[in-house]
């Protein structure tokens, strides 16, 4: 009999890792499709399978998954990369195995058609324009009425986002996007937007259940890098069922519902209003904390899910969970970091993961790529589960030498 397999077509440095595993403990194969498999550092340790193959090329994908079925069962195809989703659900339809719909998936990834759909359906939305070029990120600004935030319309990890509080930080923001230095993986096209004030939640669902509502912390504008994430979120009953209504309308606009949805909002005086809606999987620290808290694997449901088996999203107990990116507050070469080991003695703590290695050089990018490490603590109560990360982060040091000035480099 073949071996069962699970494709993955590329991977993430948080999420990554996770489905390797937890396909292993489910008797798959697992099998990463990648145009640079060397991203990934958790495939040489443990030595997991990983092909070279372009992944913006579906035909590619096509050919390199039929070869593998002469040798394995090809028991599933997923991903935990948000840029190849859709071509995820392209494949499994090919292949006639379960999978997303690539055209919902397309269009929820491209933030204009997102809002258009949500606006459309009546799901409340910040005001937003789109924009090709400088003129009309000025006139768009203006009609809106600064501050207003700037996205890419296609992009995720907070990468080229940030909020303009004024027509200089509009027009720099805006000569950075369209000047050459961002990369675009589209055509130029950015979503100008109304700055909505107000607490941050995340819901993560699976299907069409709300799995659990988290509560979100970013670091200091203007740019958006998630510092802190908590489940549950403290909300009452009537604001927990408005955001659960929310999300729901928000699958029905989408056409979502097949698998892992991560939906952001602001709480606003009118009540939650929609950020974002993601057609997969949150990254980050997201599936183990919903697994402290609520000993829930989404990681293992999907797979589940994707292979064609059932899934069981059941609560298995209840706690706090919370986690704490470590950011830098400085550009520089990493001196130093430790404490790491201190802070994961602490009874409470669950994970304490450091990014990168000393004497790497650090440059604040305004988005994912920014964090050093992370904590994530547990507990049963949330004075307690607070009172544990604090410490944690606390036992952690680090020191950054800042880059020389221009004159002093040439000195």
């Amino acid at each position: 009999m073949a071996r069962r397999a699970l494709i993955l077509i590329e991977g993430t440095r948080s999420n990554g890792p996770l489905y390797v595993k937890a396909a292993q403990r489910l008797g798959l194969h697992p099998i990463t499709l990648s145009a640079d498999p060397s991203r990934y550092d958790y495939h040489a340790p443990e030595r997991i399978e990983a092909i070279r193959v372009d992944t913006d090329n579906l035909d590619a994908l096509i050919h390199e998954c039929s070869r593998l079925r002469a040798t394995y069962e090809i028991a599933g195809i997923t991903a935990a990369e948000e840029e190849v989703y859709a071509t995820v659900g392209k494949l499994c339809r090919h292949f006639d195995l379960p999978g997303p719909n690539p055209v919902s998936v397309e269009r929820c990834c491209d933030k204009f058609v997102q809002r258009q759909l949500l606006a459309e359906a009546g799901v409340p939305i910040p005001a937003y324009r789109v924009a090709a070029n400088a003129a009309e990120v000025e006139s768009s600004a203006a009609e809106i009425g600064l501050p207003v935030i700037l996205k890419p319309a296609i992009g995720s990890g907070s990468s080229g986002v940030q909020l303009c509080r004024n027509v200089d930080e509009l027009a720099e923001h805006t000569t950075y996007l369209l000047g050459g230095k961002y990369i675009w993986r589209s055509s130029p096209r950015i979503l100008v937007e109304e700055f909505a004030q107000g607490p941050n939640y995340s819901a993560e669902i699976m299907g069409s259940e709300v799995i659990g509502i988290a509560t979100l912390d970013f670091g200091h504008p203007p740019h958006f890098v998630a510092r802190g994430c908590t489940y549950p979120a403290l909300l009452t009953d009537g604001e927990h069922r408005r955001i659960i209504d929310c999300s729901l309308s928000c699958l029905r606009a989408l056409d979502l519902g097949w698998g892992p949805t991560n939906i952001e909002f602001k709480w606003t005086k009118l009540g939650p209003v929609v950020i974002e809606v993601n057609p997969r999987l949150a990254g980050g620290t997201v599936p183990k904390l919903v697994q402290l808290a609520y000993g829930v694997d989404l990681i293992t449901e999907h797979i589940k899910l994707v292979i064609g088996h059932e899934w069981d999203l059941r609560r298995r107990h209840s706690q706090i969970a919370a986690a704490r990116k470590l950011l830098p507050d400085r550009d520089g070469i990493l001196d130093r970091i430790d404490g790491d080991n201190r802070a994961v003695a602490i009874p409470g703590v669950a994970e304490v993961k450091m990014y990168i290695k000393p004497k790497t050089p650090i440059v604040r990018k305004g988005d994912y790529r920014d964090c050093l490490g992370h904590v994530m603590t547990a507990s049963p109560s949330r004075a307690q589960t607070d009172m544990i990360l604090q410490r944690a982060v606390n036992s952690i040091s680090w020191s950054i030498t800042p880059f020389p000035a221009l004159g002093e480099q040439e000195q």
